[in-house]
Parts: structure tokens; sequence; C-alpha cells
């Protein structure tokens, strides 16, 4: 008796088979519909992956033509991408026709920034992911060993600067700078120290000191100043 009860009531509220099936066939429901909502995603991601590609590839190439721009066909000369053995003329030619030529300037920096709005998926419910709480801050205790005190460190570490002799003091000698400076002030001052002030007051009451060409006990001559020619009227013929 106890052994067919036991069998009636495990089959009855424990190992219920047609609840188990119940729960097994809305399982498998639920991991279809799953399956299918990641399978369009993984679509939906290929498929931006492919447009950035192409965005990608097409701003490279009209990179490109601008960069080439100087092999863009003339009214004389054919270019490269214009053949006179072809029938028309090739894709890149066009795109050298429309595009504006590099400047030659340098570069833009392009902008460091990690994340952009256009680097971003275009799914309206991204994947949320499970993020990890912030680790506690580690405790400040002094590490075990024979260390210094970090205020002692972060004193001999920013200590002001104590030069050597040799980097403090001058390469010259003092005799060698005082001569240097002696000949910079003779080669300025010139040859005297006299000031000439010729528009001013200054020499007014000063006593005239004629040269040694005028200081003669004869007297300053008459040439050049009263005539250019002697006159000796004894010497004359006439009276004229």
């Amino acid at each position: 008796i106890q052994k067919r009860w036991r069998g009636y009531y495990v089959r009855k509220y424990i190992h219920n088979y047609y609840a188990l099936k119940k729960y097994l066939e809305a399982l498998s429901l639920n991991n279809e519909v799953v399956r299918s909502e990641l399978q369009e995603y993984t679509e939906m991601k290929e498929n931006e992956e492919k447009k950035k590609d192409l965005e990608k590839k097409e701003k490279e190439k009209k990179y490109q033509a601008r960069k080439m721009h100087y092999l863009l066909s003339t009214e004389q000369i054919a270019g490269i991408y214009n053949s006179l053995f072809r029938k028309c003329p090739d894709p890149m030619e066009l795109l050298l026709r429309s595009s504006k030529p590099l400047s030659h300037r340098g570069q833009q920096m392009k902008s460091h920034s990690a994340y952009e709005l256009r680097d971003w998926p275009t799914c309206k419910r991204p994947p949320s992911f499970f993020t990890e709480q912030s680790l506690p801050p580690i405790g400040r205790q002094k590490p075990q060993g024979p260390f210094r005190n970090t205020a002692e460190v972060l004193q001999q570490r920013y200590k002001p600067l104590e030069p050597t002799l040799r980097v403090a003091a001058s390469v010259h000698s003092p005799l060698e700078k005082a001569r240097e400076d002696m000949k910079r002030e003779k080669w300025i001052n010139g040859i005297h120290d006299n000031e000439f002030l010729p528009f001013s007051s200054y020499n007014k009451n000063e006593k005239y000191e004629p040269s040694i060409l005028r200081a003669g006990k004869y007297g300053q001559e008459t040439y050049g100043f009263k005539h250019f020619r002697e006159v000796q009227p004894k010497k004359w013929v006439a009276d004229k």
C-alpha cells in the first residue's frame, strides 16, 4: 500500500508529466523567439558594418581623387584615366572632375574623441550588458618592509636645485671679463671724451685756441680772405 501511495503521490504532485511537457513546449517557443530576435539583430549589425565600410571606402576614394586631382584631363592632353583607347572615360576620371583639389595646408587633425554619434548603432534597443560595480578604494597603509617615509621621499624629490660651483660660476675669469668691458668702453667712447656742441651756448665763454698754422707771429694771412692775387702798384708800368 505504501509503495502504491508513494508512486501515485510522486506522479501527481512532484513529477507531473503533463506539467513538464507544457513547460518544455513553452521553453522551446521562448527559445525560438529569442533566436529570431538575435538573428535580426545580427543581420542589422552586419548591414551597419557593410554600410560603414562602404562609406569609408567612398570617403577614401574621394580623398584620393582630391589628392590626385592633377591627373585630370585637359583640353590639350588626356589624363591617365581618360585613355583614347576607351569607349568612355573611367569612373575615376568622372570623380576627378566632380571633386575639388586638395589644398596645400596641412591636414586637419582628427578629433581624438573615442566615440562619435555616427559610430553608434542605429538599433533602438541595444543589448544590455552586465556592468560590475567599482572596486572599493585601497587603504593607505604603510607597506611592510624597510621603506622610507612618504613625506621624506617627496621632500627629496621636490627639493630646489643646488648647482655646483662649476655650473654656477662663469666660464670666463673676472680679469678677462674686466678686460673685455674696458675694450668695449674704449671702442664705444672713440677718440676723445669732450663733447662737441656747435649749436649751443656751451662753449660761449671759452677762449678761441687757434691752430698751429694760424698762431704765428706774423699774424693771419690775407690770401684767401681779402684777395686771391697780390697787388704791387710800384711795379706797375702804367697808372692803371
